[in-house]
């Protein structure tokens, strides 16, 4: 294991499971809530919202902290 992912919390953990664990935590009502993005109120599901992040950097970061945040 690389030195720089040792205390990565986020290695091994795919941005798929991510999702999974904040609909199941959250539901996509209070995920939009918190994270304003239209993948998340508009006709949401786990591939429309696996398609934007994958493409946009600034929204995949602000999932992967609240799935950090739900986490504690």
């Amino acid at each position: 294991m690389p030195a720089e992912q040792k205390n990565n919390p986020l290695h091994g953990v795919t941005l798929e499971a991510i999702l999974n664990h904040l609909v199941a935590h959250y539901g996509w009502e209070q995920m939009n809530e918190r994270i304003r993005i239209n993948c998340f109120y508009e006709n949401p599901s786990i591939k429309s919202s696996l398609k934007f992040l994958r493409k946009t950097d600034w929204a995949r970061k602000k999932v992967e902290a609240l799935y950090l945040e739900s986490l504690s």
